[in-house]
């Protein structure tokens, strides 16, 4: 009987320490909770009216400045096309024939021309100082001809073109060397009529 008290007492004993050995159950912590979305922001038809109008107005301001832009853009398109139409053309030494340099620059002028039906253009010719004043009108003279002639032979109506020789009396620059000759072996342009607008 003994023993049977001493092997429920040594039973209960084992079971404690059991019971002592094992873990703990851990306890679960609930996540926490969102915090609430705010609410959406209310619209009334003010609200509404005053967005409108902020976008509209900026769509205004936005279609000014493409305009403005627009419009420098052509009126220095069309500054280029004068200068282009206006640009002075050289020649060899006692020679009328349009050299390479001069038929580019000729090339320019036609489509400025062509865009511009109304325009009208003067040629004057000039010439060095040396020769004398008659041949050197005649020199002027004959320049300004082949000028317009190139213009002409490449469709530009012929009574859109005046000509005019100034021999050697209007200098584009004074002195006695070559560098002032080549100069003064020229061509120049000037409207009579019309105005320059940029080719399309």
């Amino acid at each position: 009987m003994r023993s049977i008290h001493r092997g429920i007492a040594l039973a209960l004993i084992a079971g404690i320490g059991m019971s002592a050995c094992k873990k703990k159950p851990e306890t679960v912590v609930p996540p926490p909770n969102n915090p609430p979305p705010p609410p959406a922001e209310t619209c009334d038809a003010a609200c509404r009216q005053r967005r409108a109008d902020s976008i509209a107005a900026a769509n205004a301001e936005r279609d000014r400045l493409a305009r403005e832009a627009a419009e420098r853009e052509r009126l220095a398109a069309a500054d280029r096309a004068k200068n282009a139409l206006l640009a002075t053309i050289y020649f060899d030494y006692d020679a009328s024939d349009i050299r390479g340099d001069a038929r580019s620059a000729l090339d320019q002028k036609l489509p400025i021309l062509r865009a511009n039906s109304g325009l009208q253009i003067r040629i004057s010719g000039h010439a060095d100082e040396r020769g004398s004043d008659q041949y050197n009108d005649a020199l002027g003279q004959r320049r300004a001809a082949s000028t317009k002639r190139y213009l002409t032979d490449n469709g530009i109506d012929a009574a859109r073109i005046s000509i005019v020789s100034y021999g050697e009396q209007k200098p584009a620059m004074t002195g006695s060397d070559e560098n002032a000759w080549a100069r003064n072996r020229r061509a120049e342009f000037e409207i009579t009529a019309g105005s320059v607008a940029p080719p399309q």
